[in-house]
């Protein structure tokens, strides 16, 4: 089928399929913010900030007993990127630049499948509550609506090295990973989003500059990472290794995981010479892919699992034994991708419906029209991300 490429059915798709929320998806600042406290913990975790203290904090997801955890994530000003020198080193790790990051929320483990089923349980909701006329997506709030994955076509690309529960939820595409942070922040009315490139190396590092988190010496690796040299046929679950520095776990290892920007065997010529505040060093997609994952994963060598080490999405061969016309917008069936997660970050400062824009909706007309023709073909489904939700969910 060829591709309409008009700027104005662009921009109509990028409002009709997933436009920034309503206020209800942002985060009131009149209600008690989650993971902020006024005095200092006795013991613990916790990021001094005016008037009190960040803090870790668990959340169930509404409606289930499925639960998450994130840790408080200190400012600072780090390099990012490694040096020449650096044993393992890709041409796109350089040059380095000075980042100033402000405190923010990570989560502490990789997502799991335990969450991530949960969202792709909502394509027969979405299905049954829309065939019952129950909160139908309309032309008034079609801009609150996300898509959700259909479900798998050729389960066995996806959990050939398992689905436990505890293991990082894998295979899906960057746009799918954005639309389960958006379901998410409408469920819980607390914003959670993809990290930056800059946010997640910084987290990674855990305050060092160091090849690993934990030093230079690969020998430690094991302690810390599922990889090549130890993994056991697949995925661990995740937590069961050490974790760095910041307290979070897996940032070496077991998956890759999304990040926001756009990918560049450049590396970071765009950015400039620095100092620059982490939004100056987001590189914004310009195109469908490649897309920028961190971290390294299960099957990898040492090597891809240092802190700075970057790969770039290509959904060519990433969907290479996906038989649909046009290939899924949400699912990736092949290797690498196999190995390719994601974990949610949440802004210490809430994000304005404008700088949200990039961290939930389309940002490119052939996956909006992707979408699109999924959604009109029936293969798609629609629907609003809200805590009434919780119902259906239990």
């Amino acid at each position: 089928m060829t591709k309409l490429r008009s700027v104005e059915i662009y921009f109509l798709l990028l409002g009709l399929l997933i436009g920034i929320g309503q206020p209800g998806h942002a985060e009131d600042g009149k209600k008690a913010s989650p993971g902020i406290v006024a005095t200092k913990p006795a013991s613990g975790i916790s990021v001094p900030i005016e008037g009190g203290f960040m803090v870790p904090y668990s959340v169930t997801i509404p409606g289930t007993k499925v639960s998450f955890e994130m840790i408080p994530i200190p400012g600072g000003i780090f390099k990012l990127g490694s040096p020449e020198s650096e044993t393992g080193r890709s041409e796109d790790e350089g040059p380095q630049v000075d980042v100033e990051v402000p405190p923010f929320w990570m989560a502490k483990t990789e997502l799991t499948w335990s969450e991530y089923k949960l969202f792709m349980s909502l394509y027969q909701i979405f299905k049954k509550l829309h065939s019952n006329g129950i909160r139908k997506v309309t032309d008034d709030n079609r801009v609150d609506a996300i898509t959700v994955p259909t479900p798998l076509y050729e389960a066995s690309h996806t959990f050939e090295f398992g689905d436990d529960p505890q293991q990082p939820a894998v295979t899906m595409t960057q746009y799918a990973a954005k639309q389960y942070t958006k379901w998410l922040s409408g469920m819980t009315g607390v914003q959670y989003r993809l990290p930056t490139e800059a946010e997640w190396e910084y987290a990674a590092r855990g305050g060092t500059q160091t090849v690993y988190s934990f030093g230079d010496d690969e020998k430690q690796l094991s302690d810390y990472a599922c990889f090549e040299g130890n993994n056991a046929g697949g995925p661990s679950k995740v937590g069961q290794k050490k974790p760095n520095a910041f307290g979070l776990y897996d940032m070496h290892g077991n998956a890759w995981e999304w990040t926001v920007d756009g990918y560049s065997e450049d590396g970071f010529d765009a950015i400039g010479t620095g100092p620059v505040n982490v939004d100056k060093a987001l590189q914004r997609p310009t195109s469908a892919y490649p897309r920028c994952v961190r971290g390294g994963g299960w099957q990898d060598p040492a090597e891809r699992c240092r802190s700075a080490a970057r790969m770039g999405s290509e959904d060519e061969d990433w969907k290479e034994e996906d038989p649909n016309v046009p290939l899924s917008p949400w699912w990736y069936t092949s290797d690498p991708a196999r190995s390719v997660g994601m974990r949610l970050t949440r802004s210490f400062k809430a994000l304005d419906a404008e700088q949200l824009k990039l961290f939930w909706e389309i940002d490119n007309e052939d996956i909006a029209l992707d979408v699109q023709l999924r959604i009109d073909e029936g293969r798609g489904s629609l629907g609003l991300p809200v805590p009434e939700l919780a119902e259906e969910l239990q």
